[in-house]
């Protein structure tokens, strides 16, 4: 018996390299817009280099933040234009610091809102003449700066550290205005407990050496902080 024939493969199209970069560059192209767009207007990565949020916020928390709604930016500029939300009382809320906008975002809970009358004596917070439950804080609440009672003007917002003994907030500089809010914190995903070092700015060699660390001795991952949400 004769074998059957081999079925002819159907010859592959010789594309020339010329449309091949092309599409390469198209397809790269299209990644990019649609990173850019995530990135500028849905949400972002943080990291908490300080411990002026203690303790609901630790030193090597890792944060996904939330800017819809809240603000619409170029990513890697300080270009952005505020949106349609305005956060509330209470809520944690990350911002460009007012009084050093090129500066790395700061993270702090809005306190007062636009045209409350706010004040701190005995060791609290009083908000339109009501003592202001907060059972988020650490340390007593000292006014600093603030000796007297203050209205939050218009489009603005007074916030401050939950570590009140060590948070450089409102009390010092004044109030953060709505246009320089940029999103909301909305869960942790990584929280490494390494040198502080790690999470300041420009400091990549030990950032990565924290993560390589992490890696060896999975110890240094606070495990349990994995996944909250605010």
């Amino acid at each position: 018996m004769k074998a059957d024939p081999k079925p002819n493969k159907e010859a592959q199209p010789n594309v020339p390299v010329g449309q091949r970069v092309q599409r390469e560059v198209i397809a790269w192209f299209w990644v990019a817009l649609v990173f850019l767009l995530i990135n500028g207007t849905i949400g972002q990565a943080r990291v908490i280099p300080s411990g002026s949020m203690e303790n609901t916020l630790l030193i090597g928390d890792h944060l996904i933040m939330s800017r819809i709604g809240y603000d619409a930016g170029v990513p890697f500029t300080n270009w952005h234009v505020p949106l349609w939300r305005n956060p509330h009382r209470q809520q944690v809320i990350i911002f460009k610091p007012p009084f050093a906008p090129d500066t790395p975002d700061y993270v702090k809970r809005v306190i007062g809102l636009p045209g409350d009358s706010v004040e701190i004596h005995d060791g609290a917070v009083w908000v339109n003449g009501q003592r202001l439950t907060e059972n988020y804080t650490t340390g007593r609440t000292e006014p600093y700066d603030l000796r007297q009672p203050l209205k939050v003007p218009d489009n603005c917002y007074f916030v401050m550290g939950d570590n009140r003994g060590n948070s450089y907030d409102s009390r010092f500089w004044g109030c953060v205005p709505r246009k320089d809010i940029i999103g909301t914190p909305v869960m942790i995903y990584m929280s490494l407990n390494v040198s502080p070092d790690a999470w300041e700015p420009g400091q990549i060699r030990e950032r990565f050496f924290a993560y390589a660390n992490a890696l060896v001795h999975p110890g240094l991952v606070r495990w349990k902080r994995l996944f909250r949400t605010f």
